[in-house]
């Protein structure tokens, strides 16, 4: 195996020791920052996909991440109430059951990925980012709107939704759920990437000229790679709220895309464990300077800067260096 195999195996390995750990130790805090770190990483694989393999710079994966976690809140909330969701034409009914919650996220982030991917490829650079930005506060600002559903005060969700075999307010059992979705989603990342999908998208991004050269649609390819990505942040989104029991507009907003970012590039963009890395650095800079001062952006602000600066490969690319 070759050297980033191996960090990518202790990343993984790491990530799943210390919540057995805490298992063992009595303590439900750290396997719930653990939890929330292994979909926090799930959303930053996902933007990873559009960001390292496409070349494409969104500022508005929020969007997905919230169109997943309102999935799961409305969709909860109908259950929770005996209120169906739509009587006419058809009767659709809430539910509590993960599964169907989770393809439903994924299925409408997709579909929010396409439409939003389709008018927003047509531009490039700082245009892309500004649309897929706009998009992201035009979803805030009608979440905020949307009085049936909390509007600015959120939802709320009293007990965690199920999964087949599974007590899912068991901290350690539902960190399992969400440590499988993550393994699973990096599988599917790593096939793409070698796929001839994944080598003609890359040439896309290196070569747009060269690629249609070959006969290579770049627009196609990309748009089914921003698809993509937005469903697997979509299905962070649904587990992310499903962990907190509550979703709110905030879900939507651009600070969330920011935070997904900054996890690809604490990590390391196109590596394909930077999502993780990333992630769990950003969980325990929070946790541990979040307790020393209030002002712990400003140590984190520092942090991404000299990670800009000095280590353009991220955390995963200084230790790849640094064991050459």
């Amino acid at each position: 195996m070759g050297r980033e195999t191996w960090i990518n195996f202790a990343i993984a390995l790491g990530l799943l020791a210390v919540p057995l750990w805490a298992w063992v130790a009595d303590e439900p805090f750290t396997i719930t920052l653990a939890t929330r770190v292994a979909i926090l990483a799930l959303a930053g694989v996902g933007l990873n996909l559009a960001l390292g393999l496409g070349g494409m710079v969104s500022l508005g994966h929020a969007l997905f991440f919230g169109i997943g976690g309102y999935a799961m809140g409305i969709l909860a909330h109908h259950a929770q109430t005996f209120d169906p969701l739509m009587e006419a034409p058809f009767v659709i009914e809430g539910t509590k059951s993960m599964p169907v919650i989770w393809l439903t996220a994924m299925a409408l982030s997709a579909l929010a990925a396409l439409a939003v991917g389709a008018l927003s490829l047509r531009t490039t650079g700082v245009y892309f980012i500004m649309i897929t930005l706009a998009f992201g506060q035009m979803f805030y600002y009608f979440a905020i709107s949307w009085p049936a559903y909390g509007g600015e005060d959120g939802l709320s969700i009293y007990v965690r939704n199920g999964f087949p075999g599974l007590n899912t307010l068991d901290p350690i059992q539902f960190f399992l759920l969400c440590y499988g979705l993550l393994l699973l989603a990096l599988f599917v990342c790593a096939r793409i990437t070698a796929s001839p999908f994944g080598l003609a998208l890359s040439t896309a991004r290196q070569a747009p000229a060269r690629a249609e050269t070959l006969g290579f649609s770049p627009f196609r390819l990309r748009l089914i790679a921003f698809t993509i990505s937005g469903a697997i942040t979509g299905l962070a989104g649904a587990l992310f709220a499903d962990l907190n029991r509550f979703v709110s507009p905030a879900m939507f907003s651009w600070h969330t895309s920011g935070e997904i970012m900054v996890f690809v590039i604490l990590g390391g963009v196109a590596r394909l464990f930077g999502p993780v890395a990333g992630a769990a650095l950003f969980i325990l800079l929070e946790h541990w300077l979040g307790g020393l001062s209030e002002y712990w952006l400003i140590y984190l602000g520092a942090l991404l800067l000299g990670v800009v600066l000095f280590a353009k490969g991220g955390l995963v690319g200084t230790l790849l260096r640094g064991r050459a």
